[in-house]
């Protein structure tokens, strides 16, 4: 699988949450490798563990500017961190539990599961931020 590329086609258009977004792209890419070069399964799940840390801060982030800024999408968009957070776990869970380590298969779905949501509600959160902040 390719790398994810940063482009403004990502850009929410408010620098803090932009920040957070390529922090989480240079991770998935870094995780991508790590499965692509099949790197020994603890260094796979050491990256796949800092993805999940810093996605839960930056939902965390995302989540402070929408109280702040009374955003009228904030339970909706809440929802869907808590239900992206339960399924990275479940599929980190998963994996331990089988010990297996993540494969092809993982990273395409981890590259639709951090794409969809910044192309989607992040972009709808961004429009109403860059417009109050």
């Amino acid at each position: 699988m390719k790398d994810l590329l940063w482009d403004n086609t990502l850009s929410v258009q408010v620098q803090e949450i932009d920040d957070d977004h390529r922090k989480l792209v240079e991770l998935f890419n870094l995780l991508n490798h790590a499965v692509n070069a099949e790197e020994p399964a603890d260094y796979v799940e050491s990256v796949l563990e800092e993805l999940i840390s810093c996605t839960d801060c930056h939902f965390k982030h995302e989540e402070r500017l929408m109280l702040k800024y009374g955003y009228d999408g904030f339970q909706e968009h809440k929802t869907e961190h808590d239900e992206l957070m339960h399924s990275i776990r479940e599929l980190h869970g998963n994996r331990r539990k089988e010990g297996k380590s993540l494969a092809a298969g993982d990273i395409e779905y981890l590259e639709h599961w951090l794409t969809g949501h910044i192309l989607g509600p992040d972009m709808d959160l961004g429009a109403y931020l860059s417009e109050r902040m």
